[in-house]
């Protein structure tokens, strides 16, 4: 009743595929507030004494899934009575939201059943899904509670992030492709992109830029780590301070490790050099610890060292960035000396240096934008700065990856193409491995460890030599003559080859009998003296119009020798 014609469901489909777009969009807002929203409610139950009511526990949830975003809360029960903002966004819960949104888009894009109608359609629906949920769950925060949001940070950095988020998704869906440049870009800018190696330069400049900043959170989480370990004691005071109940421990907890990856970034900002704040008037760096830092209780801020001048173990934290950069050279010379000793397919030091320095440019990006998101304010006047300065860790994070990483790459390049020394020490050349296989070539154009072009159906061993004689089919065999010829001598390597010659191929038996009984009637004759004694008819083998006749089962060639 409902099919009108036979394309009315794929028509359906294409109409109907945008609302899916809008429904995936939703879902994913959805699925990131509700499981925040359970585990608010779950400490909430299991607080002995909490003090608030259910809907001062969904409020929180609601500002907890807002900051996760990158919004800024406004906290109105202080001592005071000033309302304090709360702009430091845990980076571990940023990173839930921002899955959400890219799964979303991605398969809006990729699902089969559903086709999206376009990409900039399914772009737009699937951000506009999501943002519905957040202007819901916006107006909810601000009706009560402990928590409202400021509204200029709705904008930016949340609807940014959302935005960030789906284009990554459109990316992932199209095959993450480095995508030709505008129409109105320069002539020598499209010239550039077509070459075969700009692409490639590109993909391992971002390949080293990714390794080198993730070197930077990783050595980052190890300098924190290192710390807690020495400063155990003050880390477990903190955290018995904070609560005594089960629930408000597991809350502690929870917020530590969410809060991980911000103290990686701060410390990575350390190793760097330019540190990072801790409150207005106190800055960290490992050359001093200056000012009157507001420290709260709080057991990852056990890790920050002690005031006064720095000592060795506080520069050692300077080997952070350095294996960055160490890091961001193997990578570029990984590519750009893809064999070692090749210097044909090797790229050259211009190309191998402005591929790394590409890479720490990546990497001082990606430094900063870290930096900028791991900090933000606790509250007014002391508490209105804590973490790095996102353009000085920035500026440091690319001077150490040029300074490091370039003539890294330009070292290690020439090492993977040094020679073998006097002793035979070292891997072979390339052009040595070439000669080699041209060598191996001829010899099999020759007839030494030939490998042949049809199958022999198991009548040769593996190593190339021959092994039992091919069967001679019935029709040639009643023809033959009686006296088989002495084993080694030329008549019998002729018989031999115009046997295998029968056995061989797709024909089977049918072209072992004409070609075989073409040449058994008469006396074998000796070679003449124009003939070469090492001539194989095997190197010869006909390969005509009459041949392939031959080869077919029912079919027969001409009569007579070829």
């Amino acid at each position: 009743m409902t099919e009108r014609s036979p394309s009315s469901p794929a028509e359906s489909t294409r109409s109907t595929a945008p609302l899916f777009a809008l429904l995936r969009g939703a879902i994913a807002a959805g699925l990131g507030l509700g499981s925040l929203t359970v585990l608010v409610l779950v400490l909430w139950i299991c607080s002995p004494d909490p003090d608030s009511s259910p809907g001062g526990a969904l409020h929180t949830a609601a500002g907890l899934w807002l900051l996760a975003h990158g919004a800024e809360l406004i906290r109105t029960d202080t001592l005071s009575g000033v309302p304090a903002p709360v702009g430091l966004v845990p980076l571990l819960l940023a990173v839930v939201p921002v899955w959400l949104v890219h799964r979303a888009v991605r398969d809006a894009l990729a699902d089969e059943e559903r086709p999206a109608s376009s990409t900039t359609v399914t772009f737009l629906m699937v951000v506009g899904g999501y943002l519905l949920v957040g202007a819901a769950v916006v107006v909810y925060a601000r009706g009560g509670g402990a928590l409202s949001v400021r509204p200029m940070s709705l904008l930016l950095p949340s609807a940014v992030v959302v935005m960030g988020a789906a284009a990554a998704g459109v990316w992932t869906a199209a095959g993450r492709p480095v995508g030709p440049p505008p129409s109105w870009a320069p002539v020598r800018l499209h010239e550039a992109l077509a070459r075969d190696r700009f692409g490639e330069r590109v993909r391992t400049a971002c390949r080293s830029a990714a390794a080198g900043t993730a070197v930077l959170l990783g050595g980052g989480a190890l300098l924190v780590a290192v710390a807690l370990v020495r400063h155990a004691e003050s880390a477990q005071q903190s955290f018995a301070r904070l609560s005594d109940d089960g629930a408000g421990q597991v809350s502690v907890l929870l917020l530590a490790l969410v809060l991980v990856p911000n103290a990686a970034v701060w410390a990575a900002a350390y190793g760097l050099g330019p540190g990072f704040a801790l409150g207005t008037a106190s800055t960290v760096t490992p050359l001093a610890f200056s000012g009157s830092p507001a420290l709260p209780a709080f057991p990852l801020l056990a890790a920050v060292p002690a005031e006064g001048p720095g000592t060795a173990p506080n520069w050692a934290a300077g080997a952070v960035p350095v294996a960055a950069g160490v890091t961001i050279a193997w990578f570029t010379v990984r590519r750009a000396v893809p064999v070692r000793a090749a210097r044909e397919e090797a790229w050259s030091q211009r190309e191998t240096a402005l591929t790394a320095a590409l890479g720490a440019v990546g990497c001082g990006v990606g430094a900063a934008v870290l930096a900028a998101a791991s900090g933000g304010p606790l509250g007014t006047r002391a508490l209105a700065e804590f973490g790095p300065v996102w353009w000085l860790t920035g500026a440091a994070a690319l001077a150490w990856a040029m300074l490091v990483g370039v003539p890294g790459a330009l070292l290690l390049r020439t090492w993977r193409l040094r020679e073998p020394d006097e002793n035979g020490n070292g891997e072979q050349p390339a052009r040595e491995q070439k000669e080699q296989r041209e060598r191996q070539d001829r010899r099999e154009e020759d007839g030494e460890g030939r490998r042949w072009w049809w199958p022999w159906h198991g009548h040769w061993g593996d190593d190339g030599t021959a092994g039992a004689e091919p069967p001679v089919p019935d029709a040639v065999s009643a023809t033959a003559p009686a006296p088989a010829p002495e084993p080694g001598s030329e008549p019998e390597r002729k018989a031999r080859s115009n046997a295998g010659v029968g056995a061989g191929g797709t024909g089977g038996a049918a072209m072992s009998a004409p070609a075989s009984s073409a040449r058994v009637p008469g006396p074998a004759v000796a070679p003449g003296p124009d003939e070469d004694d090492g001539f194989e008819p095997y190197d010869f083998l006909p390969t005509d119009p009459w041949h392939e006749r031959t080869a077919r089962p029912g079919e027969a060639g001409p009569s007579g020798d070829r």
